[in-house]
């Protein structure tokens, strides 16, 4: 089977990693650099916590596959299972919270609930106004600046084709064959996989697949490496926006956060986003309130990315509701990090062998015609 795979993110580079291991016959076409969109952008969050209850099955497929990713790419990505906190600072909140830990129970995620002593001989650091947390030991971080590449050498070494710097410039179907033609050239296949991310909706627009997805930057940031001392990724539940901030520290001393800002508008062409810089004071409040340490560092870069936002913040995942051979894995809303190799993983065994263990329903393309 050939594949050609549009789109050269953590989710396509996946794909063709898990294709070309299945034994297909892969071209991957990425318009930039490999990984040079939304996931170098991203925060780097490997995490369940708050995910909407039919992406778990993924997301504990995916977590599985990044605890293999060192043995299986070949090299460290930095995924670390060093745990994801949420701090509580009301009681609605702590409802929220606890109201979440029941229903996603039956899903296969068990949340602890911390106290505040908990939180402060555990977690030292943290804000200790908190009156609880929930604490989720086996989820973490990875890098985003290096997961992407490492699927995409690793996919090479497995016979796939890499090419990268080629814009698309039409996308053919004719009888069971699809024709990408582009700057470096045209590629034939039998399937084509939409993985282009805030650019997929206009890829399944040409095929008749309408998705209502808007095109926003996050407002990430990072500081001053200082001494390593918190250990898991934290974030909050609230009902606030304004205080949803989250962050980490690297081993190499550096804070990396985000959150607490609307995401900025970002359009596709050419699809570069850039930080506000009037958003960083209120974003630092709301990361001091988990932090308290982190209002004496500097910040030291801010950045943005173009990420696809579904109007119900699910991804479009599966088959084309109009096209044979067409499959689409795009639109993941800012929250796509932790299930890349799942996704790639269970596309990879839609694509080659017509089903897939994980429940993908819920992110047909066609729900949104049913709507209509």
């Amino acid at each position: 089977m050939d594949v050609i795979v549009l789109g050269g993110g953590l989710m396509g580079t996946a794909s063709a990693y898990f294709l070309a291991r299945r034994g297909a016959r892969v071209t991957l076409i990425e318009r930039n650099r490999i990984g040079s969109g939304a996931t170098v952008a991203s925060f780097g969050n490997i995490r369940r916590t708050g995910r909407h209850l039919s992406q778990l099955p993924l997301a504990h497929r995916s977590l599985r596959l990044w605890g293999e990713a060192e043995k299986m790419l070949g090299r460290d990505v930095e995924f670390r299972a060093t745990g994801h906190i949420r701090l509580i600072f009301d009681e609605p909140s702590l409802l929220d919270m606890r109201a979440y830990a029941k229903a996603a129970r039956p899903w296969g995620l068990a949340l602890e609930e911390l106290g505040p002593g908990d939180i402060r001989s555990r977690f030292p650091g943290l804000d200790p106004n908190a009156m609880a947390a929930s604490f989720s030991p086996q989820d973490g971080s990875g890098n985003p600046r290096l997961i992407a590449p490492a699927f995409a050498d690793a996919a090479r070494r497995l016979g796939a084709k890499i090419v990268d710097g080629a814009e698309v410039q039409a996308i053919g179907h004719a009888g069971s064959s699809f024709v990408v033609t582009s700057s470096k050239g045209a590629f034939a296949a039998e399937c084509l996989l939409n993985t282009a991310g805030a650019w997929g909706a206009r890829i399944a627009a040409q095929f008749g697949e309408a998705v209502p997805l808007d095109a926003r930057g996050p407002q990430m940031g990072v500081t001053e490496p200082l001494p390593y001392r918190i250990l898991p990724v934290v974030g909050i539940w609230t009902r606030d926006k304004k205080h949803g901030a989250y962050l980490r520290q690297v081993e190499r001393g550096n804070i990396v956060f985000g959150g607490a800002a609307e995401r900025v508008e970002v359009d596709l062409d050419p699809g570069h986003a850039a930080a506000d810089p009037t958003c960083l004071p209120t974003q630092l409040r709301a990361v001091a309130r988990l932090l308290p340490a982190i209002a004496q560092a500097t910040v030291i870069r801010t950045w943005s990315g173009c990420e696809g936002y579904v109007r119900d913040m699910l991804p479009v995942m599966g088959r084309s509701a109009t096209t044979p051979g067409l499959f689409h894995a795009f639109g993941f809303s800012g929250h796509g990090f932790q299930l890349g190799p799942g996704v790639g993983d269970a596309m990879a065994e839609l694509i080659t062998t017509g089903r897939c263990e994980t429940p993908l329903d819920d992110f047909r393309i066609n729900r949104f015609s049913r709507e209509a």
